[in-house]
């Protein structure tokens, strides 16, 4: 998916500077095995759970489930709200700075082949705990954790990024 139209707009006045956004994650389970949806993002090769951009004025919640459609053709119940955290600060190749303020969930899976259904992902992959491990990056880890944690009440992380 191309750059947000808000973030486009923003980037026109203000340049390359910090800009603070909303970003979403879905941890989706598979309730038949317990498998997690993993997509290997496009642009850095790296597995993830569904993620994506909350545009102005939209309830996280709903971004992960339009998300979870458009980017891995999968319908998805929403269970919990697992963790609220500020990621480090980055900067993209193009020199544009960011930092997100993620918000986890605990979906539930609910329909749909999960496949590649856009330009952000190369493949889609239902992975054991054991996998992830291998496969993800210790922020998406302790996200997944986070998620499948849920019933022990929603994290919030108070370290200094």
């Amino acid at each position: 998916m191309p750059t947000p139209e808000f973030i486009t707009s923003l980037r026109a006045k203000i340049g390359h500077e910090m800009l603070w956004l909303s970003g979403a994650t879905a941890v989706i389970q598979r309730e038949s095995d317990g498998k997690i949806l993993l997509v290997k993002r496009s642009d850095n090769g790296r597995w993830t759970p569904i993620t994506g951009i909350v545009d102005p004025g939209v309830n996280p919640a709903l971004t992960v489930v339009r998300e979870a459609q458009e980017e891995a053709n999968v319908s998805i119940e929403v269970v919990a709200f697992a963790q609220l955290k500020a990621d480090p600060p980055q900067q993209f190749s193009n020199g544009d700075k960011c930092q997100f303020l993620d918000h986890t969930f605990f979906c539930r899976y609910v329909a749909g082949e999960a496949k590649v259904n856009d330009e952000e992902s190369s493949e889609v992959h239902w992975a054991t705990r054991e996998e992830i491990n291998d496969l993800c990056g210790e922020r998406m880890i302790d996200r997944i954790d986070a998620a499948l944690d849920w019933r022990n009440g929603a994290r919030f992380g108070f370290e200094s990024v």
